[in-house]
């Protein structure tokens, strides 16, 4: 089941309060389900420097907006692969952050949110698109499985593990 008149645009500066909160509604499904390993229980709204981190999606075209009915329902940012991700032997495109709204699980945002990073990785002629998620959560390492990616390496950052995934294109 997709979600219908899905549309994924370019995000701005006013897209930020929307990005918090849907950090925040992730976070808390996560505490719920006692998952607190990947991005702990404290909403991101009451995180230091969030509002900041947020707005630096916004350089270099590389934040998206999912929505639903004009409602944000997903959040995609692309890029150059952060500096704990080992370096990448061709031209690549890096997902450094895909969230889509937990009231809509299963309707296929986080599967069109790839496609449109896909679609900009050759838009920007990269060879590879990779991404990360922490390693402890079987469910979202085989989602991106699913979605066609396979595991290239493992990393830890400040104690938490991470597992790369890498899609030739």
């Amino acid at each position: 089941m997709s979600v219908r008149g899905l549309t994924i645009r370019l995000g701005d500066e006013a897209d930020g309060p929307a990005v918090i909160a849907m950090f925040d509604e992730a976070v808390a499904w996560l505490v719920e389900r006692g998952q607190t390993g990947q991005w702990g229980a404290t909403p991101f709204s009451e995180r230091p420097g969030i509002r900041e981190r947020v707005y630096g999606f916004k350089t270099g075209g590389g934040l998206h907006i999912a929505e639903a009915k004009g409602e944000p329902v997903g959040v995609l940012v692309v890029g150059p692969a952060p500096a704990y991700a080992p370096a990448a032997p061709l031209p690549e495109l890096y997902i450094i952050l895909l969230i889509s709204s937990r009231r809509l699980i299963g309707r296929g945002i986080g599967g069109a949110l790839v496609n449109k990073a896909i679609e900009i990785a050759y838009e920007r002629e990269a060879e590879v698109l990779r991404v990360d998620c922490w390693a402890h959560a079987p469910g979202l390492v085989r989602w991106y499985e699913k979605q066609g990616f396979t595991r290239s390496s493992r990393f830890e950052l400040n104690g938490w593990q991470g597992q790369i995934f890498t899609m030739e294109l």
